[in-house]
């Protein structure tokens, strides 16, 4: 398998932690020392055009995919090339991630700005109005087809990729899989939507057409996540949990093939099921 992985860059904050502790038994025997990892958690500033936009918190890792994929998915970019650079600094209370828009961009979202102070897994905070929810907008044109087993393969390759998932036990994963399930590529973050812009990122980057895969997450499935989904241009999207009631309305009115309660043996299809076959 090769599967592209998160990588960190120099001098930030490491992604795990480690800790001493204590283990102890309700049955009053001894305590057991240990250590473990705890994923690491900083406050990300993203700043446009020396202006900062918003506060998340985030793993601090493939913070240049996370510019990417933010950017996008907030409607701040449509697409790769209007960002010209990213750039992250330290500061004394956490990171600033530097995002350089092409010149008109920039003036757009400089008359449009709104603030936002995210916390971790937060999609729609600092909104004022109902109005405002974010809407992609349009539906899937994708005429992708994808066998179950693929998605049997994804979720299983996924188990595997998920590094600093399995060092800390207490981060999400998003995945993007090719149409036999392979994983292409994976991301991970203490905040499921930050996984997700992360791994959109990356896609962008690499200029992965999104008509080619689909997207796996371990997280549940909220509104915000079809949203995404959908303003990558995915057509099909995976969830380890289940989806609420409103990211399945939002599937719908995209044309989204949405599937959740992923397990080994079984996956349950809310809506798109014509774009899933029993084949290998």
């Amino acid at each position: 398998m090769s599967t592209e992985t998160g990588s960190r860059t120099s001098g930030l904050p490491p992604c795990a932690v480690p800790v001493s502790m204590q283990v102890m038994a309700y049955d009053g025997s001894a305590p057991k020392p240990d250590t473990r990892a705890l994923a690491a958690e900083a406050p990300v500033n993203l700043v446009y055009g020396s202006v900062p936009h918003a506060v998340m918190m985030a793993t601090p890792a493939d913070l240049e995919d996370f510019a990417y994929g933010f950017s996008l998915t907030e409607g701040i970019v449509d697409s790769v090339d209007e960002i010209r650079a990213t750039r992250v600094e330290m500061a004394e209370d956490g990171l600033r991630l530097h995002v350089d828009l092409a010149p008109g961009r920039l003036r757009e979202h400089l008359a449009r700005k709104r603030a936002i102070s995210g916390r971790t897994g937060c999609g729609v905070c600092g909104i004022e109005d109902l109005a405002q929810l974010p809407r992609a907008g349009g539906r899937a044109a994708s005429e992708v087809r994808i066998a179950l087993p693929a998605i049997a393969r994804a979720l299983s390759e996924l188990d595997r990729a998920q590094v600093l998932g399995a060092e800390t036990r207490a981060v999400h994963a998003a995945a993007w899989a090719r149409r036999d399930g392979s994983l292409a590529a994976v991301r991970e973050d203490v905040g499921r939507h930050n996984a997700l812009d992360k791994l959109i990122g990356a896609l962008m980057r690499a200029g992965t057409p999104a008509d080619e895969g689909f997207l796996v997450i371990t997280s549940r499935c909220s509104f915000e996540m079809v949203e995404k989904a959908a303003r990558l241009g995915a057509a099909v999207i995976v969830a380890i949990s289940a989806p609420t009631s409103l990211a399945l309305e939002r599937a719908r009115s995209y044309g989204l093939t949405l599937c959740a309660i992923a397990r080994a043996d079984t996956v349950t299809v809310f809506t798109g099921a014509e774009r899933l076959t029993a084949g290998g």
